[in-house]
């Protein structure tokens, strides 16, 4: 978007938005006011029954709201027709919901088919889509839905919901009936199409690790779409602002705060190294002067090869092959923490060698850095909720 548009940076706009069932005097969502800027991922996540269906539904006015205004694109979705406006929303849900007796490219084609579009255009697109979604056309665009895998089946769903080019999609659950593998297949996938792509999404879960992976923000509500609290993923993990987020998140937070970490954001421990060939007395010395159990063996390149310890040295005639542990893993600086951290548990020494990209030994990370940068993203996370704080 060029510095002088003058579209709003706010694509959905929930305000005060409620939804009262007929027969029942609780709202199944009370009040919400909920931004999502152009171009981003919020996740929404809570315990089941919480609202998080409910509220992707009135933003597409499945079902209205009972107090409150939805604004897209600076429009009140309530003074627009709701089938035009479901037609400009793709919409994503776990049951997939393919007709069984359209073929693919026919279940691809259903919006634009409903917009008019000429049949040059529609088949244009929905070739495209198949590629977009890694479905050769060639082989997947005569089949029906009977046919493909539950994996196939949901990328369908995904060009199918892309198939008229909206701004706007709503995911409802979309990778919860498939298994693991597949799973964390399409969820990279995806969001490598929205890195090439940039819509504006809604994608609700139930499942805190799918909603750090998938969110630019995350939306944790409690009941009746209460936001208990929206933010980054790290500074949701960094700062839980109180009891229920922090159950919702279960053990293990501060860990998968690591992924927001990277090996460039810390400053590298100095450690000793030896190259092929080096006496035993020198590398002995630097392993004194350095007070370290460890030194890192390095070939005539500095790559780093095994890792050494005294008698280590002391038991071979300058061949180290079968001696110490072998540097299986290497890390580079984009790299994150937590690969540092699972390097380290499979290293004999305990720490995680780092290479540039020439694979030139640079240095290594070890546990008290990772400390230092976990109290450190706490401190910014818990500094930037008191400034949030001070401005209200």
């Amino acid at each position: 978007m060029s510095e002088h548009s003058t579209e709003p940076t706010t694509m959905i706009h929930l305000d005060k938005v409620g939804k009262v069932y007929p027969g029942s005097k609780i709202p199944a969502v009370e009040e919400l006011t909920l931004d999502v800027p152009r171009g981003e991922i919020l996740v929404l996540v809570g315990p089941s029954g919480c609202g998080k269906s409910t509220t992707l539904r009135l933003i597409n006015r499945m079902i209205e709201p009972s107090s409150g205004r939805i604004m897209l694109d600076g429009k009140d979705v309530t003074k627009v027709n709701p089938d035009h406006l479901r037609r400009q929303i793709g919409y994503v849900i776990q049951q997939i919901g393919l007709f069984p007796h359209q073929t693919i490219s026919q279940n691809i084609a259903t919006v634009p088919k409903m917009l008019g579009w000429d049949k040059q255009r529609i088949h244009e697109r929905t070739e495209s889509l198949l590629a977009t979604v890694g479905l050769d056309p060639d082989q997947y665009r005569d089949r029906y839905p009977k046919e493909l895998s539950g994996g196939q089946a949901q990328r369908v769903g995904v060009a199918r919901a892309l198939g008229a080019d909206p701004d706007i999609m709503l995911m409802d659950e979309p990778f919860g009936a498939i298994d693991p593998i597949t799973r964390d297949r399409l969820q990279n996938e995806f969001l490598r199409l929205q890195a090439e792509l940039h819509k504006t999404i809604v994608f609700v879960t139930h499942d805190i690790d799918e909603a750090i992976k998938m969110g630019d923000r995350i939306a944790i509500l409690g009941e009746r779409s209460k936001i208990m609290q929206v933010d980054t993923p790290e500074r949701i993990l960094a700062y839980p602002v109180d009891d229920f987020v922090n159950d919702f998140i279960g053990t293990g937070s501060t860990i998968k705060g690591l992924n927001f970490l990277d090996v460039r954001s810390l400053k590298l421990t100095e450690y000793p190294t030896m190259v092929v060939g080096d006496s035993v007395e020198s590398a002995e010395a630097k392993l004194r002067e350095a007070s370290s159990e460890w030194l890192v063996l390095l070939d005539e390149q500095r790559r780093p090869l095994r890792w050494l310890k005294t008698e280590d040295l002391r038991s071979g005639s300058g061949r180290y092959d079968d001696k110490g542990g072998e540097v299986v893993e290497v890390l580079h600086q984009d790299d994150s923490l937590f690969q540092a951290l699972e390097h380290m548990v499979q290293n004999v020494s305990g720490s995680s060698v780092v290479v540039d990209a020439n694979g030139a030994f640079q240095g290594v990370v070890q546990m008290a850095a990772l400390s230092s940068a976990i109290r450190k993203a706490q401190r910014e996370a818990q500094r930037h909720y008191e400034e949030m704080e001070d401005l209200a």
